[in-house]
C-alpha cells in the first residue's frame, strides 16, 4: 500500500463456489487511495471471479469487501457509483460509432446532457481516440476497442478503475498505449485494480502485487519484497529443443543436480533455480545434452516475478 494512505479497498475472505467447485477460496486484501494493485496470476487462478464480486457482478458465497466505504453484499448500489468497470470482454456496440457508445453508456450511469458531452470529449481525449470519435466500432482494430472500453469505464469519474485483462490480445504497440494510459490516469490520483497474467504488466504497473494461484492469494507484497522470498538464489533460464527427448525425464534429472533447488518447464522454455549458476551450469548443459536435447538460448537472470510464482507454486507462471 502507498505511504500514508488509509484503505479505499478492502476485501475479507472471499469465497466463491460455482455448484460444488470452489473457484475462490478466502482471498483478503487491501488497497490504499491512488494505488495501482495488480492481481497476478495464470488464466483460471480466480482473478476475474474476484472481480466479479468486488463489482458486484457475482456475489460471494462467503465473505464481503468495501469499496470507498461501501459494502459488495449490503450497498451494491452504492459501490457501483464509485467504481469504474472495464471488462475481460468487449462491451461495445460495433454498429454505431465511438460517441454513440459512449453516450449511450453516460446515459446507463445517469450523466446528464451537459455533463455527459463534456465527459465524452474527455475520456475520448484520454484514450487517444477524439479522431475517430464518429468511426463505427466494427472499423476498430483490437486494441482501439479496448482503450475504447477503458474510455467507457472512466465516464462517471470513478474513485477506482478496475481492469481486467485489459491488454488481451492486441498489438505491442497497443499495449503500449493501455499500459502509459494507466500509468498516467494514476498520476492524476486514480486508483487502479489491475488484473494479468502478464509478469512484465505486473512489474511495471504496479506498486504492490498480490499472486493468485488456484483460486488462492499465496503472497502479497511489492515486487522487492516478493522477489525476496526467492532469497539469493540465481536463475537460470534455457531454449531447448527436445529433439524427442522426454521432457518429464528431463526434468527430473536436472532437479537431482547439486546446486538446483527448482526446475520449471514451459513449452521448449526450462526455469531453473539454483545456488550458484557458475557452479551448476556445466551440468546443467551436460544433463541436457546426455538426454539428447539441444541448448538454444541461455540467459542467467535476477529473481523476478516469474521466480517467485515458480518457487511458490513449483510451475511456471504461463503452465
Amino acid at each position: 500500500m502507498l505511504p500514508d494512505t488509509s484503505p479505499i479497498l478492502e476485501a475479507h475472505d472471499l469465497h466463491k463456489s460455482f455448484g460444488t467447485q470452489p473457484a475462490v477460496k478466502g482471498v483478503s486484501f487491501a488497497i490504499g487511495a491512488g494505488e495501482i494493485f495488480s492481481l497476478l496470476g495464470p488464466n483460471g487462478a480466480g482473478k476475474t471471479t474476484t472481480i466479479s464480486m468486488l463489482s458486484c457482478l457475482l456475489a460471494p458465497s462467503a465473505g464481503d469487501a468495501t469499496v470507498d466505504g461501501h459494502s459488495v453484499t449490503r450497498d451494491p448500489l452504492g459501490v457501483k457509483r464509485v467504481i469504474g468497470v472495464v471488462p475481460q470482454e468487449i462491451a461495445l456496440y460495433p454498429t454505431i460509432s465511438a460517441r454513440e457508445n459512449l453516450v449511450f453508456w453516460g446515459r446507463m450511469y445517469g450523466l446528464g446532457s451537459a455533463q455527459l458531452q463534456a465527459r465524452v470529449a474527455a475520456v475520448l481525449d484520454v484514450v487517444d481516440l477524439a479522431d475517430r470519435a464518429k468511426d463505427r466500432v466494427e472499423t476498430f482494430s483490437g486494441g482501439m476497442k479496448r482503450r475504447l472500453n477503458i474510455a467507457v469505464g472512466l465516464l462517471h469519474e470513478p474513485k477506482v478503475l478496475f481492469l481486467d485483462e485489459p491488454t488481451v490480445g492486441i498489438d505491442p504497440q497497443s499495449r503500449r498505449r493501455i499500459l502509459d494510459t494507466v500509468k498516467e490516469l494514476n498520476r492524476q490520483g486514480l486508483t487502479v485494480l489491475y488484473t494479468t497474467h502478464y509478469m512484465e504488466e505486473a512489474e511495471e504497473l504496479s506498486h504492490r502485487i498480490g499472486i493468485m494461484d488456484q483460486g488462492q492469494l499465496i503472497a502479497l507484497g511489492t515486487q522487492a519484497e516478493l522477489t525476496q522470498l526467492v532469497g539469493q538464489l540465481d536463475i537460470i533460464h534455457l531454449g531447448v529443443e527436445f529433439n524427442g527427448a522426454a521432457k518429464d525425464t528431463l526434468a527430473t534429472t536436472l532437479a537431482a543436480l547439486d546446486g538446483v533447488q527448482r526446475v520449471g518447464m514451459d513449452d521448449g522454455n526450462l526455469t531453473l533455480h539454483v545456488t550458484e549458476a557458475d557452479t551448476a551450469l556445466a551440468d546443467i548443459i551436460v544433463a541436457v545434452n546426455h538426454a539428447g536435447a539441444h541448448v538454444r538460448q541461455l540467459e542467467i537472470r535476477e529473481p523476478n516475478l516469474e521466480a517467485v510464482f515458480l518457487h511458490l507454486t513449483g510451475r511456471a507462471l504461463r503452465d
